[in-house]
C-alpha cells in the first residue's frame, strides 16, 4: 500500500471528488488509473471501494497495492451492473473519452446513488486564446495529446454539462471549478465566469 505522505498527495481535482464521498459508503471508482483516489478513500474515509480500469498496466498497480481492481470497459461493461449496486459512482477526467457520454452518464445514475463526474473545460479563456492565436488545437499539461491521437473525442465545456443535466432531468448536488493554480469555486456562483476562467470541473450528481 501507499505510504502515509503519498497518500496525502492525491491532485488537488480528487481531493475534491474525495470530499464529496460520505465515509463507509459503497464507491465504485471508473477509470481509475493507478488506484490513487481509490487507495486514498479506502484509507482515509474507510469506503467499500471497487474500480474499472481499461489499461491492464493500472489494473496491476491497483492490484498490488492491494486494491479490489479489474480490467473493464465503461462504454460497454457497466450495464453489467445491477441498479443502485454504490452509493457513489465516479468518473474522473474520462467523460470526454467516451464514446457515447450521455449513455454512459445514465448508467452511472443507474448503478449509483449519487455520481461524480469531472472533466477538463474546453471552453477555459487560455484554449480560447490559443486557439485565436495560433489556429492550432492547444496542448497542455491538462491537454497533453496532439489532435491526431487524443484520446478526447467529444470535447465538452462546463456550460455544455450543465445544460445537458438539465436535459436529462439531472440534479446537481454541488459543482465545483478548478483554476490553473488549484483553486476552486462554486461553479453556481457565476456559470459565465466558471467556464471562462475554469480549467477543470467537478460536479456531484443525482437523477
Amino acid at each position: 500500500m501507499m505510504n502515509e505522505s503519498q497518500r496525502k498527495a492525491i491532485r488537488v481535482d480528487l481531493q475534491l471528488i474525495a470530499d464529496m464521498i460520505d465515509p463507509g459508503t459503497r464507491v465504485l471508482d471508473i477509470g481509475c488509473g493507478d488506484g490513487s483516489l481509490l487507495d486514498y478513500l479506502s484509507n482515509f474515509k474507510q469506503v467499500d471501494g471497487r474500480g474499472i480500469e481499461l489499461s491492464s498496466e493500472g489494473v496491476n498497480a491497483c492490484v498490488a497495492a492491494g486494491l479490489s481492481v479489474i480490467q473493464g470497459d465503461a462504454d460497454t461493461d457497466l450495464k453489467d451492473y445491477p441498479d443502485n449496486a454504490f452509493d457513489f459512482v465516479i468518473l474522473s477526467q474520462t467523460l470526454q473519452a467516451m464514446y457515447a457520454p450521455k449513455v454512459v452518464l445514465e448508467q452511472l445514475l443507474r448503478i449509483g446513488r449519487r455520481a461524480i463526474i469531472s472533466f477538463p473545460n474546453f471552453a477555459h479563456w487560455r484554449y480560447r486564446l490559443y486557439l485565436l492565436l495560433n489556429g492550432r488545437m492547444p496542448v497542455n499539461e491538462h491537454l497533453p495529446f496532439e489532435w491526431y491521437d487524443t484520446p478526447n473525442i467529444h470535447f465538452c465545456t462546463i456550460k455544455d454539462f450543465v445544460i445537458l443535466c438539465r436535459e436529462m432531468d439531472i440534479h446537481i448536488e454541488r459543482s465545483r471549478s478548478l483554476n490553473h493554480d488549484g483553486t476552486s469555486r462554486r461553479i453556481s456562483a457565476s456559470l459565465f465566469a466558471a467556464n471562462l476562467f475554469g480549467e477543470q470541473a467537478v460536479f456531484l450528481l443525482k437523477k
